[in-house]
Parts: C-alpha cells; structure tokens; sequence
C-alpha cells in the first residue's frame, strides 16, 4: 500500500477531551482547597499558578501517555500514570518557582497539601468517569454496532477481546466474509455467527446499521484490503483495519509515530516513559532498605568468609546487563576459585570448588545480596532476567532463538524463571529455553505488581531452597 501511504493525524477523542477538562477542574479544585493556608496569595499568583500547572501537567502527560486509550487496562494503572504525571508536573512547577523566586513567598505547607490534595480528586474523576460509563453502557446508552469482515483467528481473537471490555460500549453484530463456509474457521457460539457476504454488510452499512467496521484480514491479502475499502466507501461507517502482528512473536510492542508515519515497534523494552520511572523509583526505594536492614548480616558474612578461607570476599563476574552492554556483577565469593574467562563451568551439586561456607551462602541466595549495589547504581534491577556469565551468553545465543532479548531489561537479581522452578544449574539447552522463555513472559506482562508479586514467591523459593547449589 505504498502508494496510498499517508501521514495519520492525531486528534483529541470526546473522552480524552472530557478527561482533560475534567483533569484541570480537579488541579483547580486542588489549589483552591488550600489556598485558605496561604492567606498571602493574592488572586493575580492563585491564576498564575493555576494556569501554569494546568499547562505543565498536558505537557507532562504527553510523555507519560496519561490520555492514552486505557480500555481494558486495569485501573490501577491509569491512576498510577497520573499520579506520575503530577509529581512531574509539580517538579518542574517547582524548579521554575525557585529561578523566579515565587516559592519564597509560598507557604510549604500550601505545597505539600497540594501535592496531597489533587491525586485524590484525580483519582476520584477517574473511578466515576469509569463507573459512570459502564453504567451507561450496560443500559444500552452510548454503544456502537461493530462488524467484522473476515472469520479467522484474528478476527475471533479481537470479537473476544471486545466481548471481555464491556466498558468499551460495542456490539457485534456479526462476521461477514466472501469465502464459502467450506473454507472458513468453525466460530465457537460464543463469539458470534457469520451473517453473510460482505455485500450484506455494505447494505447494512448504507442503512446506517452498523457504526464500525473491523477489517481482520491477513497483512498479505493487500488486494482483498483495497476491494473491501471500495466497497465500503459508500457508507458512512467507521472503518478500521486490524493489523496481524500477532503472527510474529512480539516481545513488547506499542505504536508510535515518526512525523505521522505509524510505526509499531516489535522487540522494545517494556520501561517507556511514566513505567520506566516507576521501576528506577521502586528499585531504588526497595534496594535502600534492604541493604540498610541487611547491612549488620552483610558484614558478618563477609568477616566470616575472610576467617573460613583465603581470597577475597567479594566476587565481580562479567556478565551481559541491558542491551547486551558488560557488566560487573558483585557476589559474595562461595568457590576457592573464580572463573572470570572465556569458558566458566556452571555450579553443580557436590561441587569440589565450593566452600563449605560457599554453601550455605548458595542455598540461600545470600551470595547474591551485593547485588544490592548493583542495582543501586543502576546496572541491575531487583526484578528481571537472571544475568548469565559472558560466556554463556555466547554459547546459548546461537542454540536459543530470541535468547539476546533477555537483554532489553536489566538483568535482576531474581526473576519470573526463578520462582517458576528454573532456578539453578541450566545442565540442558530445554532448561536454559524454559528459563528465556519465562525471560521473554516477564517482558510482555511487564507491570509493578508483577515485581512484588515475584518478590514475595523469591522469599518462598528461598526458603525452600530446591536447586540451589
């Protein structure tokens, strides 16, 4: 379709302008509440500020995505992304206050409850405005009469999708496709029925019956695409294509733009904008406090490594952390020796090179709490693929098809594949595609509540201590 390639414009949705206007009510809202503790602020600053918060918030969201389409995205999430987009917005409030020196004159107090204040009536709008728009869908109000041309898989998987987000207020009204039954998929009751061919729907579609048409057709059938976009010109439906993407293996995908030009990305790290703050900020947080409630047993391993056998007490590997960049893993020494070359055999049971000290620390994953620094300065993450030594690297990536895409994300010091039961010695190459299979889930799925969740099972595994040595 070269030759009809054209820019896609980008325009504000009825919603998204509802939530923006409904965003600046609440950031007004929330400084009119404490304006009262300020008795200084004269009416000319409260319109001052006001307004430049209002305008340094839209700028904010449109790097964090605040106004994306979030149907069928958890709540949680949304609110987590405005409550991001604030903070944000407050920052370089407050930077531009101190260069012009309108801070001196601005209670702190004012500030802080103002910070306080306005998530809450974010997050108020945000759980009417949803709840509000399922109740009016359920009753039938604000709905739109969807088609489907195409009975495949990608045409069942997105009447599946819509059926499970009732909040999105669409309809089926049924598949249509030109080909006879003979070659079509067999479509589960569930889903819906073929009404007919696709010249049914463009009558449908001329007496106004149907609001959105959906193309499902495979990125291949070019030809197919243009014919039913002729036919269904003369029609004032809406018209969308469906792309296939599902038929390569997407790692983490989302749509961008270059210029206007779509652009949709296949392999991408999953930590973009508002999430990317998130998860420094968390690992930082998280990575803080354990080392300072870990730091007395820290320091009494170490001693006791020094006492129980010669060398140092720290062990630095090089291994591969985001975008295959080398990297310096810390640990706590466990073996009389350290491979650190081209070739470095993997830890077996009753291993001769490990200390007896070594042991326990490997059993219970106390060798890996240096590790804490490492994610501290910013070479490693708390949650995220195992970091394997260089030399393995090498090896696995030519036997393992995507294994280097482990490698778009930190390494942490645990993982999705760690608390799945593929946690020690990697002895077989199906062992080592199990665990980059659960690498290549945990970036998909990627959310924080993922984090604390492998979080919690990591203390349960410990525990357990199976594979561990």
């Amino acid at each position: 379709m070269t030759s009809g390639l054209r820019r896609i414009h980008q325009h504000w949705s009825p919603m998204e302008t509802v939530y923006r206007i409904v965003d600046a009510a609440c950031i007004i809202a929330g400084l009119a509440l404490v304006v009262p503790l300020a008795t200084a602020m004269t009416g000319e600053r409260y319109l001052l500020i006001g307004s430049a918060s209002i305008v340094m918030f839209f700028v904010s969201a449109g790097f964090s995505g605040l106004y994306r389409n979030w149907r069928g995205v958890p709540l949680e999430r949304e609110l987590v992304c405005s409550l991001a987009t604030w903070g944000a917005t407050l920052l370089a409030l407050m930077t531009a206050a101190f260069a012009v020196r309108i801070v001196d004159h601005t209670p702190r107090s004012v500030i802080l409850c103002w910070f306080a204040v306005t998530p809450v009536l974010f997050a108020s709008s945000r759980i009417f405005l949803r709840n509000l728009l399922q109740t009016l869908r359920a009753r039938g109000l604000n709905t739109h009469t969807f088609a489907i041309v195409g009975v495949n898989d990608l045409g069942i998987q997105l009447a599946k999708n819509i059926e499970a987000a009732p909040e999105m207020g669409l309809k089926l009204s049924g598949f249509y496709d030109d080909r006879p039954d003979s070659r079509l998929l067999d479509l589960p009751p569930s889903v819906g029925e073929k009404v007919g061919d696709l010249e049914v729907l463009v009558q449908q579609a001329r007496r106004g019956e149907v609001d959105r048409i959906y193309i499902a057709f495979p990125m291949r059938a070019e030809q197919r695409i243009r014919e039913v976009l002729a036919r269904l010109s003369d029609s004032t439906a809406s018209v969308y294509i469906v792309p296939d993407f599902f038929v390569f293996e997407l790692l983490h995908s989302r749509w961008t733009n270059i210029s206007g030009l779509p652009v949709v990305s296949v392999f991408e790290n999953p930590f973009y904008g508002v999430d990317g703050v998130i998860k420094r900020i968390s690992d930082l947080v998280l990575a803080s406090i354990a080392l300072a409630m870990l730091s007395l047993p820290m320091l009494a391993i170490a001693v006791a490594i020094k006492v129980t056998s010669p060398g140092p007490v720290f062990f630095r590997q090089k291994r591969y952390g985001l975008d295959g960049r080398e990297i310096l893993v810390w640990k706590f020494r466990s073996m009389r020796v350290m491979d650190n070359g081209p070739q470095v055999k993997q830890a077996t049971r009753n291993d001769p090179r490990i200390t007896p000290l070594g042991g326990l620390l490997r059993r219970t994953s106390l060798d890996e709490l240096p590790q804490l620094f490492n994610v501290l300065d910013g070479s490693m993450s708390l949650v995220g693929p195992r970091p394997h030594a260089s030399a393995h690297n090498e090896a696995y990536r030519n036997q393992i098809q995507g294994y280097m895409l482990r490698h778009k994300v930190k390494p942490g010091i645990t993982g999705l594949a760690q608390v799945n039961g593929w946690r020690g010695e990697t002895d077989t190459l199906e062992k080592m595609a199990r665990r980059v299979e659960c690498d290549h889930q945990y970036i998909r799925e990627w959310s924080i509540w993922m984090d604390i969740r492998i979080l919690f099972r990591t203390v349960l595994v410990v525990f357990k201590g199976e594979n561990a040595y």
